[in-house]
């Protein structure tokens, strides 16, 4: 069990290499226990009570897994209805403003009509912590967001809930400035390591540190308990909603933008695409939790990454850690360090999604947890732009099925950005490869038994995005006889706004929609669909050992992906016609 009265406030990890860096060596607690190491340390994780759940499919089985996943289909509607990936849109990100007021309640209305005419599955809300407990600690203000699920509810919509304990603004596509709660800033002031630190004592307050996870900092609670009771009182002043079945989807912020990484690349401190980014692990807590990591691996003499990890804005051959013939982290150092970084993100996805489970048990809700696609500098051997956001992902090792396999535990949905780009759109330059990277993480996510849903990193109207987009979401197409091999569970589709709606726009998206629904009428009962059920949330699985997570670095295959979707929604026909009909109503309808 993994309640935070768990885990006391000690830096020293109860998993750390010990003695020297060559043993296959784990002390745990007083006992020291052989595991094998394979080609890599384990590194160092925060101190917990017992190890991490069990994901072997075969040996822990939820009751609904015991039902027949997939349908048995009769008619060609139903075969084809298998096929339905339901589509949300998200809502603008002031939806409610810092205010705590809702913005523009008749508008908002009007588009949601709008939405719901198109066939539109549902919307998704950031539900923000610092607008809800923004005065004082366990002072809740739900009414805005009340007020905002009714209208969603009664325009016949279903709902996808982040809970947002980032700060909205700093990051690409933010215009609006929401910051975390005042009263955890002015916690700030007194003691800056709160938050995530570049090496030259840069803050950034965008959310707090991994390093105060388990640290009763904030009028006696941790970090992971205010986010635990943020979640209780969320169920609780929303039950009506959730016994509803209005409320499909709980995602649970996890660091900057709600995904889980560092906030290795803030457009607030001056960075820029495609720098590198830098590592944001030199706050006095992971400092701490590092120096102790690297004694008990017998290397007290390393140190975390320095100048030689370059500035936000460098190229990786232009440092010394990334280079590629003899980078950093290419040295047992550079490894030692990178997978300690990453751990820490995994162990704190394990223990939020945790209480996440724990809140909403019962309820018929999924889990879901967003990963971030930073596709440049993929095609680079170091992978830096990967390195520095937390995401251990090399050529040779897989940084994003150790992820899936943590959300596996706790039933949850990875929901990944970015799959609208093609290569071809991307800077050779920067060695981009968005095709790849959604390729290489939606295959972890099915590798690893979870569901997959997706959402466009940048707001796209063309057909070549929407394609795009249609093809990930199918990768090998529609099954005319039933649920097709790979679907994602969902598509959320960034975002509302006048210029999605605006005619040509809108037709285009239409399109998109009903291709999405692989040309089926619009369908409210998600029973029909391939995946299965809503179930009642059910208890996380059985706790593993971190070794079993990270056997998941283990390079596969991934999946094949088809070239191009079978349910294009046009070409450069159709826009060459929707140009032809806008320069007409320009001319004709001034």
């Amino acid at each position: 069990m993994r309640s935070t009265s768990q885990y006391n406030g000690s830096l020293v990890s109860s998993y750390l290499l010990h003695k020297s860096y060559g043993d296959a060596k784990w002390r745990f607690g007083k006992e020291e226990i052989s595991v094998l190491c394979g080609n890599f340390p384990l590194g160092a994780l925060c101190k917990r009570s017992g190890v991490l759940r069990s994901v072997t499919n075969e040996a822990h089985i939820r009751t609904s897994d015991l039902k027949d996943p997939k349908p048995s289909f009769q008619t060609e509607k139903e075969k084809m209805l298998a096929n339905y990936v339901p589509v949300y849109v998200m809502l603008p990100l002031d939806v409610i403003s810092p205010e705590n007021q809702l913005s523009k309640p008749d508008k908002l209305r009007n588009q949601l009509k709008t939405l719901k005419k198109a066939d539109v599955d549902g919307v998704m809300v950031d539900v923000w912590w610092g607008i809800v407990e923004s005065n004082e600690p366990k002072s809740y203000d739900w009414s805005s967001y009340r007020q905002l699920f009714q209208i969603i509810q009664e325009e016949g919509l279903k709902l996808q809930a982040i809970m947002s304990f980032h700060q909205c603004g700093g990051n690409i596509g933010d215009g609006v400035y929401i910051p975390i709660p005042q009263w955890v800033r002015e916690i700030g002031e007194l003691d800056p390591d709160i938050f995530y630190t570049n090496k030259n004592s840069v803050r950034n307050e965008e959310c707090l540190s991994v390093g105060v996870d388990d640290k009763p900092l904030f009028y006696g609670r941790t970090a992971i308990q205010m986010y635990s009771d943020y979640m209780k009182s969320f169920r609780e002043n929303m039950e009506d909603f959730l016994e509803a079945g209005m409320i499909t989807d709980i995602e649970v912020g996890l660091g900057p933008a709600g995904e889980l990484r560092y906030p290795s690349y803030p457009e607030s401190q001056g960075w820029v695409f495609p720098g590198i980014g830098e590592f944001q692990c030199y706050d006095k807590y992971l400092v701490a939790n590092f120096t102790e990591a690297a004694y008990e691996a017998g290397h007290p003499e390393w140190e975390l990454p320095g100048a030689d990890a370059g500035e936000y804005n460098d190229s990786p051959e232009s440092t010394k850690f990334f280079k590629s013939d003899d980078g950093t982290y290419l040295k047992a150092e550079g490894d030692f360090f990178l997978t300690w970084y990453s751990n820490k993100l995994i162990v704190h996805a394990d223990r939020i999604l945790d209480e996440a489970d724990r809140v909403f048990l019962g309820c018929k809700v999924k889990l879901a947890a967003k990963v971030a696609g930073i596709h440049w500098w993929y095609n680079h051997p170091s992978h830096a732009a990967e390195l520095t956001a937390g995401y251990y992902n090399l050529n040779n090792r897989d940084g994003y099925r150790p992820l899936a396999r943590v959300l596996s535990l706790h039933y949850a949905i990875l929901n990944f950005t970015c799959v609208e780009m093609r290569d071809s759109e991307q800077s050779e330059e920067a060695k981009c490869a968005p095709e790849e990277l959604v390729q290489q993480v939606l295959s972890a996510g099915w590798r690893e038994g979870i569901e997959v849903a997706c959402e466009n990193a940048l707001s796209r109207y063309d057909i070549n995005g929407y394609n795009q987009i249609l093809k990930n979401s199918r990768p090998n197409g529609v099954n005319k006889m039933g649920a097709p091999k790979l679907r994602v569970s969902t598509m959320t589709y960034l975002r509302l706004s006048d210029e999605l709606l605006e005619d040509q726009n809108f037709k285009i998206f239409k399109i998109f929609i009903r291709k999405m629904h692989a040309d089926q009428d619009y369908c409210p009962d998600p029973e029909k669909y391939f995946k299965p059920n809503i179930e009642p949330m059910e208890r996380s699985k059985p706790e593993i050992p971190m070794e079993e997570i990270l056997e998941a670095t283990q390079p596969i295959k991934p999946y094949p992906f088809d070239k191009e979707t079978d349910m294009n929604i046009g070409g450069n026909i159709l826009d060459f016609i929707l140009s032809i009909l806008g320069i007409m109503k320009s001319i004709f309808f001034k």
